[in-house]
């Protein structure tokens, strides 16, 4: 057998015993996850089987190219590209890496909760670093990688260099990129705006889907989704209605007649509120607003848990109120009136004869 053919052979079983030490990896620590109902073997396996199995195969690689001796030109030319495959394999197997740690905390701060805000703000801040390291760990495989290149390792080291990396940071923090990625974080560890909040932008009602560093991505209440820059949310005034808390007030105002029996009203709605579930048992007020020349403007008020709930709470109510008052009182739903007017009392009537005889006088 050639050298050539023996060089071959050995970085080609090289590479099928990485692969198949990747393969059966992945598989060992699927099944001990599944065995044990370990979660963070299970998340290894989701997020880092592919990456994993990829970094053996090029540190396979990096080790047998020198050993198989294979000519200069070309044996240097794969070698390089093995050393710049594990440095970028390397860089992927530590993102997904991050990825589990941040389920393995998704885990442990649970959402699903009455009062969630400080497990929402840790979300978000979780979310965001993860975003942020990823990018850092990208930034420094690629100047790992210009390092291997002999005309290109002076910008790989600068690269590296802190005070390079600051620079770099400082030049270009005016450009639209970077202004955005500082936007995110000022919005995470700020408390400004944090995952599952209930906001209102550009007129959009919606709840905080997704915060990047770039971007915003809002569900709004019809299923559709509104993406903003992150910038937009620290220069521009938006309405943030789970800040403090989650809880919201519901307003309902009613255009009703001047014959509605307010107390009986007040009290059929206070007992309709204390078996509604919607309710949180805290606050509700019903008053009379304003009034215009047919009706008098009622409001009530009911505080929710939530948004959602608030704006179901207030079409109930306003349901409500309407079939109370037609089964009991039809007398307070708006109507128009006519008053006829006595003929003694009302303006002469100009005949067509009559009008030479105004004019002369």
């Amino acid at each position: 057998m050639s050298d050539g053919a023996m060089a071959g052979l050995i970085v080609g079983a090289t590479a099928a015993v990485g692969v198949l030490a990747g393969v059966a990896g992945g598989s060992v620590t699927r099944r001990l996850g599944r065995r044990t109902h370990n979660r963070p073997l299970l998340l290894v396996h989701k997020h880092c089987r592919r990456a994993g199995t990829a970094t053996i195969l090029s540190a396979g690689l990096v080790i047998a190219v020198p050993l198989a001796g294979l000519p200069r030109p070309v044996g240097h030319a794969l070698e390089h590209a093995a050393v710049i495959a594990l440095i970028g394999t390397a860089a992927w197997l530590l993102v997904k890496a991050l990825f589990v740690v941040q389920d393995l905390v998704f885990a442990r701060v649970r959402i699903d909760t009455a009062d969630n805000r400080r497990a929402r703000r840790l979300r978000t801040q979780v979310s965001l670093l993860r975003n942020l390291t990823a990018a850092c760990v990208g930034l420094l495989a690629l100047a790992g990688a210009l390092t291997t290149f002999g005309q290109l390792r002076a910008v790989g080291a600068s690269l590296l260099a802190s005070a390079g990396l600051v620079g770099i940071i400082a030049a270009a923090a005016s450009q639209n990129t970077l202004k955005s990625i500082f936007s995110g974080l000022q919005l995470a560890f700020t408390d400004t705006l944090r995952l599952d909040d209930v906001v209102v932008v550009e007129g959009e009602w919606g709840r905080v889907e997704a915060l990047n560093l770039m971007s915003v991505t809002l569900h709004l209440w019809d299923e559709r989704r509104l993406v903003l820059p992150t910038s937009y949310f620290t220069t521009s005034p938006f309405q943030n209605w789970t800040r403090t808390e989650a809880r919201v007030l519901g307003s309902v105002e009613l255009h009703l007649d001047f014959l509605t029996p307010l107390h009986d009203l007040r009290g059929a709605v206070r007992g309709h509120l204390e078996g509604n579930p919607l309710w949180d048992r805290r606050d509700w007020v019903l008053q009379v607003t304003d009034s215009t020349p047919t009706t008098m403007v009622v409001r009530i008020l009911a505080s929710a848990g939530d948004a959602p709930s608030a704006f179901d709470l207030r079409c109930d109510l306003r349901e409500f109120v309407f079939t109370w008052l037609r089964e009991y009182h039809p007398e307070g739903l708006p109507a128009v009136r006519f008053q006829p007017v006595e003929r003694s009392q009302a303006a002469p009537l100009l005949l067509a004869d009559d009008t030479p005889a105004l004019l002369g006088r």
